[in-house]
């Protein structure tokens, strides 16, 4: 637990000084009385905070409704989500035997509280520029970019069309990771099944990058390129 704790602060780039928020984190109702969901509350609030006062430090000239609607889009269960799995949460949340075995560890629901309340044990642990620097790398590439909504979710509209197609699914692998820690650039390529071209993508973070890999990957699959 200890060694698989430290990979997963290794992709936070956040190191806990009291593990047991961590762990508390990651521990599902169904494992028992001592679980996340007060983590989870709090974290809601933080992420609506810390994401909030984001678009509307970048975004001057929008209106009420168009921020909440950016807000929205970053900070829901299928966006949240998709954080979990970019972290590998599954693999580390503690779940009762019933809630495992039927697949809780990888479902959008627990995958997005659990981040809620990874939020939250940051902040509790060290404080709240730790936790806004945390949520920053995670949103960024779109606080900043509104404009790459579409990519958004592209992950999971190439996924789901492979899964329709009955081909198996994307994989992404990191290429090269460029730049000081505090501003990199992440080249990452997505392969598929059935299309002989791989895509690459760029961004400032991990998820950002495969998003504009899977995009490029969509149009090309769209355009009918699929190899026999």
């Amino acid at each position: 637990m200890t060694a698989d704790l430290a990979k997963l602060q290794t992709l936070l780039a956040y190191h806990f000084k009291n593990t047991q928020l961590l762990k508390l984190a990651l521990t599902h109702r169904s494992f028992g009385a001592d679980n996340n969901e007060r983590l989870e509350f709090l974290g809601d609030a933080l992420l609506d905070l810390i994401v909030g006062e984001s678009l509307f430090n970048h975004h001057s000239a929008a209106d009420e409704g168009s921020l909440s609607r950016m807000r929205s889009s970053m900070v829901n269960k299928s966006a949240l989500a998709g954080i979990g799995r970019e972290l590998n949460l599954g693999e580390h949340m503690l779940l009762g035997a019933g809630e495992l075995k039927s697949g809780g560890n990888s479902r959008d629901s627990i995958l997005a509280d659990t981040v809620e309340a990874l939020v939250a044990a940051v902040y509790l642990d060290g404080g709240l520029a730790a936790c806004q620097k945390l949520v920053d790398a995670w949103t960024r590439e779109f606080v900043r970019n509104p404009e790459t909504r579409q990519i958004k979710d592209a992950k999971t509209r190439l996924q789901e069309k492979m899964q329709a197609s009955g081909r198996g699914l994307p994989s992404y692998h990191v290429l090269a990771i460029e730049g000081d820690a505090h501003a990199q650039r992440f080249l990452v390529e997505c392969r598929v099944e059935g299309l002989e071209r791989v895509h690459q993508g760029r961004g400032s973070s991990k998820r950002a990058a495969e998003q504009q890999a899977a995009l490029e990957t969509l149009k090309s699959l769209e355009s009918g390129y699929y190899s026999e």
